[in-house]
């Protein structure tokens, strides 16, 4: 156990400084016993900002709990169009071997003939790791969320178009899409479906518990999909159920009743203040019996010379 928690200092010493220091030394540090993965993927996020995430992590081959990741590596995100490079930007990776990367929502992606946005993340090679790089194809999926009472009837809509350069929106089909209540930890599913002519509805029957102010998230996801990655589209609606607990207002100090403890402890404190009054007088009484019954010795008179 110490020598395995040696070995994975050593390692994650050698790569941080080989990463950080510009000059590069090399080491002598077998890292064969370690695979790298490299993986790159994005999310259109709720607000239609794009995230692009490159995980970059070392896996011992015989123990595949045995994880370093590769911290304070420089990774450049770049768009591909025509063989030709455009630096988005980039980034390092954090302790957990994670770098990130948010482009806004008016950030202009060139894309080839088939709409699709190139996007490359790549690691240029140290004197201990290669290099490493990964391509994503991606269109651009626009994912609308509507949420509204018809009838009386919770009923979310949505739409999912891709637009072209002249602002033409042409409705996507067979593209499967999952809906989930925000919980307070975690998501909740409560329905999957798949988008047909660019719409999909789909009503809640059931109720389900608000924040204190009786607000839900609805959020929308397509996940891992081959042609749009991933996309998160989401509201928060006045639609949750928030129910208040009313406890009765009995025994409290402002009624006419007081709590229970307070009567216990009352009883207590009299019950002992009683026993000790009888006890009290029980022994006065032992006493002046005891008194009653002592033999009286007669009086002796003494004479004076």
């Amino acid at each position: 156990m110490k020598s395995n928690l040696y070995n994975h200092t050593f390692f994650i010493s050698i790569i941080a400084a080989l990463l950080l220091c510009t000059n590069g030394i090399a080491q002598e540090n077998d890292l064969s016993n370690y695979s790298l993965r490299f993986g790159f993927k994005t999310v259109k996020q709720a607000d239609n900002s794009r995230l692009l995430e490159v995980s970059f992590i070392g896996y011992n081959k015989t123990d595949r709990k045995d994880k370093v990741p590769v911290f304070g590596a420089e990774i450049q995100f770049l768009n591909i169009l025509n063989d030709e490079e455009i630096l988005l930007g980039s980034s390092k990776t954090s302790k957990e071997g994670i770098a990130q990367l948010i482009l806004p929502e008016n950030q202009k992606y060139g894309t080839d003939g088939e709409g699709y946005i190139n996007l490359r993340a790549r690691f240029n090679s140290t004197d201990a790791l290669s290099e490493e790089e990964e391509d994503i194809m991606v269109k651009d999926l626009h994912l609308d969320l509507n949420l509204s009472e018809i009838d009386s009837v919770k009923t979310v809509t949505l739409t999912a178009f891709t637009m072209d350069s002249l602002g033409v929106k042409t409705p996507v089909s067979d593209v499967d899409i999952i809906i989930y209540v925000n919980a307070m930890l975690s998501k909740m599913n409560i329905n999957e479906g798949t988008i047909s002519d660019g719409a999909y509805t789909f009503d809640m029957t059931e109720s389900f518990a608000g924040n204190t102010k009786g607000d839900l998230t609805i959020s929308s996801i397509i996940e891992d999909n081959d042609e749009y990655g991933n996309i998160i589209q989401e509201k928060k609606v006045y639609w949750g159920t928030f129910n208040k607990q009313i406890k009765a207002d009995d025994h409290k100090l402002w009624t006419k009743a007081a709590p229970i403890w307070m009567y216990v402890v009352l009883t207590i404190l009299l019950l002992g203040v009683y026993v000790n009054f009888i006890y009290t007088i029980v022994n006065l009484f032992k006493i002046k019996s005891e008194g009653d019954n002592l033999p009286v010795e007669p009086k002796k008179n003494y004479t004076v010379n």
